[in-house]
Order: structure tokens, then C-alpha cells, then sequence
């Protein structure tokens, strides 16, 4: 690439940063190349360029901005390439930041939905990076709800009855909502149908099903609301909606393996949440987060953001949403191979669920958090430590509970069972099992549920041979 002549000053405030982080020449360079795979850049930096950059020389394009977050990752402070005495240019870590203010969130989480619902399919191709955790969740912790969100100047007050918006995304040909527009209660109480919507679509046909419509509503609906006109508690629980479906946007993103896209929703909806003043949703997003390191099988990460989660609540969350929390943090614990810590964080679920009682208040987000949930988490915590007839116990308690609404978490919960009867050696019962799961799959837009099935099935590679698994096979191939 080339470079700017370089400068006759040595670049100080590199050199010193580069000593703060521990970094070899070779080492800053062969980061700098790995993040920018991650942002789709082929980059060939080596010791040779850092040396350039000592002693002056500026980078071009989007590099600096690439050194920053390097090291901003590194020393988990926010770095601009200004701090590190290079030249200013724009941020290549879109998504990822915690923003500063409501507004500057706005900015950013609404730059995501325009490019996501447009055609930007590199947007979807993104990598996740486990050290894109660490900068957002310690701000949250550490962070405070905002002290103004309110927005625009205040509407005279007109004593009207005001009723609902539209609880569906506008039909083509129906006028826009623009931005400076009052927001009403009805139009948040239509943000929050809409997420409902959205989620029973999810749970039951996966979420590459309505995903692309959940975003553009996301762009053409709840971009406007967030730049129009309201008070101080009206802006409280429209912040609080646009986190919730931002979350549910970075779900749907997370089952069809976008995961670096996925990432930067929840981050942004952990900041929207901030800016709502709810920290309960807040560590509900960490948790979401967690999962998804669960499954890429970052447990180290998965157990340090569900711990984050649980630090920020403190005691004070209902109990409910206690046991969600420490369940998360079992997960975690599994993919590590950790039985007694998971064994002690399932305990603490289980005691805090029991803890619940009927007329206890529970957020809207919680509430699918029940016995056939948890024992959903059992089995798989045990599948992972290989604990397969506590495994197959759990998952069986799962599916008679779990209703039939819930039919991704069927399947997930099915393959578990499959797995758990093939590690007791009960080749038929998991081969019919597995069987009834890819049916399911096949019928589902959910990468996930196709991973869970690959998952079975390079577990029956040492019994290839065997009737039963060709029979399976037969089956699955039936498919098409």
C-alpha cells in the first residue's frame, strides 16, 4: 500500500502506546491485517511498516482507524488515530462503539438498519470478534442512564384522543412518518406490537423468515420516532422499544449466522437500553450476547459477559431474571468443560426460579423464562460435560413443557435428546429422534437448526455403518 513521504518527527505517541500494549513491531502489523479481514480489507502489513509509522510516516485509507481500535481492544480505553498522532479519518469500527450520548446512538444504530436493509450483503458477511466485548459491556457497567433524552421543542399540548398506531409495518403506498414528528404512547405501544410480531415469527419459522422486514421497519418506523419530537418519559420508553427490537434484529441476524452483524445490534441495543434507563433489558442484551459466544464457543467470554450482567442488576432484579442470568453463565461454564462451576451456577438458577412466586412483576422479556426453559438449559450444560442421562432427563422434561409456539427451541432441544440417547448408546432411539429435528429443520430459514443437525450428525460418524444411522441418512436425504 502506499504510503505518505515520511515526516522528519518521530511519532512519539505511537511508540509510546505500542509500549503501554506490550506490542512487538511484528505483532501491531499482523493485528492491524487480521482486523482489517474482519472489515473485508486484504491488508499485507509487516515489522517493516510499523518501523515507517515510528518514524513519521502516515497511512493511508482507513488504516489509522484500524491501529486505534487495535489498541483501543488492547488497553479496553476508547483510542482515536489522533490519540496515537496519526492522521484523523473515519471509524472502521461501525457498530461496535459505545456511543457518548442518545444522540450519537441514534446515529449509529440507524446507520446499521439503512445499511442492513439495503444491499449490503458484505454487511452480512462481517466476522464476530470476541475482543469487540470487552469495550461496550465495561461501559455499560460502568455507565449511568443518560440524563436528558428528550428531543425536539415541546408540542402544545392539544386535549385529543390519540389513538393507536398500526400494530403491523406499513403497507407500500401509505405516507412515512417524518423526522421532528410528535410520538405519542400509541406509537410505542405499536413498536412494542411489532416486536411481538416479529418474535412469534422467529420462534416458529426461524429468523431469516421476516428478518429483512423487522430491519426496514426498524429504518422506515422507528428511525423517525427516535429523531422526532417528545418529553422526557415518553423518550424513556420509546429508547426502551427501539432497544428491544434492536436486540430482536440482532437475533434474527445471530440464526442466520450474520454473527458480526449480530454483534453490533446488541451492542447498540445495549446502549439504546442505557439511554432508556433500564438496566434489567440491559443485562438481558448481555446475556443474548453470551449466547452467542456460547455457540461460537468463546466460554470464557460467554461467562464474563454473563457475570457483567449479573454485577449490573445486583440483587435487586426479580428472581426470574435472576435464574436467567445464572443459567447464562452455566452455559458458559459447560463449553469450558467447567463442571463445578457450572454445576454451581445451575444451582443458583434453579434456586432463584423456585424463588419466584405467582403475581411476581416480570419483564415482558423475561416471562418465556419457565421450567421448560431452564430445563432446556440443564440439558444442554450436561450434554456439553458429557453428562448424558442427566442430559436426556432435562431435555425430556423440556419438550413435554415447552409449548409448541416455541418450535425452534423444540428442535434445539430435540437434537440435544438425540445426542444425549447416542452418548448411552441408544443408537434407534437417537436416530429417530434426529430424524424428527432435521424434518423440522428443513422447514425452518435458521442456519442454526442446520448446525444443530450437523452437530448430531458428526456425532454418528463412528457408528456410520451401523442400520440405524443409515436409515437416518435415508431419511434425511429424503429431504431434498
Amino acid at each position: 500500500m502506499t504510503e505518505r513521504p515520511a515526516q522528519r518527527t518521530p511519532n512519539r505517541q505511537l511508540a509510546a502506546l505500542i509500549a503501554e500494549a506490550g506490542f512487538s513491531n511484528a505483532g501491531l502489523a499482523r493485528r492491524v491485517d487480521q482486523l482489517g479481514l474482519e472489515h473485508g480489507l486484504d491488508l499485507r502489513y509487516d515489522k517493516t511498516s510499523v518501523t515507517r509509522w515510528l518514524r513519521g510516516q502516515q497511512p493511508r485509507g482507513t488504516t489509522p482507524a484500524l491501529i486505534a481500535e487495535v489498541f483501543t481492544r488492547r488497553l479496553g480505553r476508547r483510542l482515536t488515530a489522533q490519540d496515537l498522532g496519526l492522521d484523523a479519518c473515519a471509524p472502521v469500527y461501525a457498530g461496535l462503539e459505545f456511543a457518548a450520548t442518545p444522540e450519537e446512538a441514534v446515529d449509529i444504530v440507524s446507520g446499521l438498519w439503512r445499511k442492513d436493509s439495503g444491499s449490503h450483503a458484505e454487511l452480512r458477511k462481517i466476522a464476530f470478534t470476541p475482543a469487540g466485548l470487552v469495550v461496550p459491556s465495561r461501559d455499560w457497567l460502568i455507565g449511568r442512564a443518560d440524563d436528558k433524552v428528550a428531543h425536539g421543542e415541546a408540542p402544545v399540548r392539544v386535549p385529543v384522543r390519540v389513538q393507536s398506531r398500526p400494530s403491523v409495518p406499513r403497507q407500500r403506498g401509505q405516507a412515512e412518518r417524518g423526522p421532528g414528528q410528535r410520538v405519542t404512547g400509541g406509537d410505542i405501544d405499536a413498536l412494542r406490537s411489532v416486536g411481538e410480531l416479529f418474535r412469534t415469527l422467529d420462534n416458529m419459522y426461524g429468523g431469516g423468515h421476516a428478518r429483512q422486514a423487522l430491519v426496514r421497519y426498524l429504518e422506515h418506523e422507528c428511525e423517525p420516532m427516535l429523531r422526532g419530537t417528545y418529553g422526557e418519559q415518553t423518550g424513556r420508553r420509546l429508547f426502551a422499544a427501539a432497544a428491544d427490537l434492536t436486540r430482536l434484529a440482532g437475533w434474527t441476524s445471530y440464526d442466520i449466522a450474520a454473527h458480526g452483524l449480530a454483534q453490533r445490534y446488541y451492542v447498540q441495543s445495549l446502549r439504546l437500553a442505557q439511554a432508556a434507563g433500564d438496566r434489567a433489558y440491559g443485562s438481558y442484551v448481555l446475556v443474548t450476547m453470551s449466547r452467542q459466544a456460547v455457540y461460537l464457543g468463546h466460554g470464557r467470554e460467554a461467562v464474563q459477559l454473563a457475570r457483567v450482567a449479573q454485577q449490573g442488576v445486583g440483587t435487586t432484579a426479580p428472581p426470574t431474571v435472576q435464574a436467567l442470568l445464572h443459567a447464562a453463565e452455566a452455559r458458559g461454564h459447560a463449553v469450558l468443560g467447567e463442571v463445578r462451576a457450572g454445576t454451581a451456577s445451575l444451582v443458583r438458577a434453579e434456586r432463584a426460579l423456585e424463588a419466584a412466586r405467582p403475581g411476581d412483576e416480570v419483564p415482558h422479556w423475561a416471562r418465556f423464562f419457565d421450567e421448560a426453559q431452564l430445563a432446556d438449559e440443564f440439558g444442554h450444560c450436561h450434554r456439553d460435560l458429557q453428562q448424558f442421562r442427566a442430559a436426556a432427563q432435562h431435555a425430556e422434561r423440556s419438550l413435554q413443557l415447552r409449548a409448541p409456539a416455541f418450535a425452534r427451541s423444540r428442535l434445539f432441544c430435540r437434537v440435544v435428546l438425540a445426542s444425549a440417547r447416542l452418548g448411552l448408546g441408544e443408537l434407534d432411539q437417537a436416530c429417530a429422534l434426529g430424524a424428527e429435528a432435521a424434518v423440522q429443520a428443513a422447514e425452518m430459514r435458521s442456519v442454526r437448526a442446520v448446525e444443530y443437525i450437523r452437530d448430531f450428525e458428526r456425532r454418528l460418524e463412528p457408528y456410520k455403518d451401523a442400520a440405524p444411522v443409515r436409515g437416518y441418512r435415508d431419511k434425511v436425504a429424503a429431504l431434498g
